[in-house]
């Protein structure tokens, strides 16, 4: 058997010609794929666009404004005033600082509870590979809105007819109920209730993670005689730091979002520890007739997440294996 021999001349211009026919086709498959990455952005785009873009550039100019509240029409211009009232007005400072304290001691508290219920849930799904009802248990709480959780909280802590209550008093003997609505009582279970409520969404973000670890790193672990807590800290913590990452921004700014749940826990009138700051923000702009300073307070409070946020990814970049 005989092969055609080809010159050197001849083949630079065999693959010259390949290279002019594949182009388009391969040019085709790109303009595809963009064309799809667009339709997968497309609606999260136009809600973005329509729901948090417009709305921040027609509010921009209320910034540098007096003005009380949307029906007010004897708006006057005054300057950044606004934005210094934070640092010498004793009444605003007496109300924001001390909701910025409750709100960084909630956004610690609900910290932890993204890994006590996301990550120890992932794992067990990936260990275990339990999937089918214990699924539609994990994620069933977020199909729920923040003020049905906060009912249904509520119900479960009442003093008297609550079930958590009287399963406590009937097992352990205690004698005074905990009420979820009083402040010691919301510090400690409110963040308990948010871990609670989105424990399938972090579940997602930290098994991705976990499904993304190669299984033959996994496997030489296991070959060496690694414990499964060697195992844990040497290869699955160590790969997973870009979910851990990810799962801190979302971390971080859902506790500062947090709202449904304070209201069904009567944040609007006299339980002191569930007014964060964005129900002072609420109150700022639909109550007290402040609309502009709460606009610019609100601002204040975004700016350094958004900040915070940036640098938490450019760790993750450096970080990531």
């Amino acid at each position: 058997m005989s092969f055609m021999q080809v010159s050197p001349q001849e083949g630079q211009g065999l693959k010259g010609s390949m290279a002019r026919t594949l182009k388009p086709h391969i040019g085709s498959l790109e303009g595809q794929r963009i064309r799809q990455d667009w339709m997968l952005l497309a609606p999260q785009l136009i809600l973005f666009i329509g729901l948090t873009l417009v709305p921040f550039i027609v509010a921009f100019p209320v910034l540098f404004t007096d003005r009380l509240s949307f029906q007010d029409t004897g708006v006057d211009y005054i300057g950044s005033a606004n934005f210094f009232r934070l640092f010498n007005d004793p009444n605003v400072q007496a109300e924001y600082f001390p909701a910025l304290w409750r709100t960084i001691r909630f956004v610690a508290l609900n910290y932890v509870m993204v890994f006590v219920f996301g990550l120890t849930l992932a794992l067990l799904i990936y260990e275990v590979g339990f999937t089918g009802w214990f699924f539609t248990i994990v994620y069933l709480p977020m199909m729920l809105s923040g003020l049905a959780t906060g009912y249904i909280a509520e119900m479960l802590f009442s003093r008297s007819t609550g079930t958590v209550n009287l399963m406590l008093r009937e097992w352990f003997g205690i004698a005074s109920p905990i009420d979820i609505k009083l402040p010691e009582g919301t510090t400690v279970l409110l963040p308990i209730l948010i871990g609670w409520r989105y424990a399938g969404f972090n579940v997602a973000i930290f098994l991705a993670g976990l499904l993304a670890i190669p299984t033959d790193t996994i496997e030489a672990a296991r070959v060496d005689g690694a414990s499964y807590w060697q195992r844990l800290w040497k290869v699955y913590f160590p790969q997973m730091i870009p979910s851990f990452i990810i799962a801190t921004i979302f971390c971080l700014i859902g506790s500062f979002g947090v709202f449904d749940e304070l209201i069904a826990l009567n944040a609007l009138s006299s339980n002191t520890e569930a007014k964060l700051l964005s129900v002072m923000f609420f109150t700022y702009a639909f109550q007290s007739q402040r609309l502009a300073l709460g606009l610019v307070l609100t601002l204040q409070t975004f700016l350094p997440l958004v900040m915070i946020a940036l640098l938490l990814q450019r760790l993750q970049r450096r970080l990531q294996y």
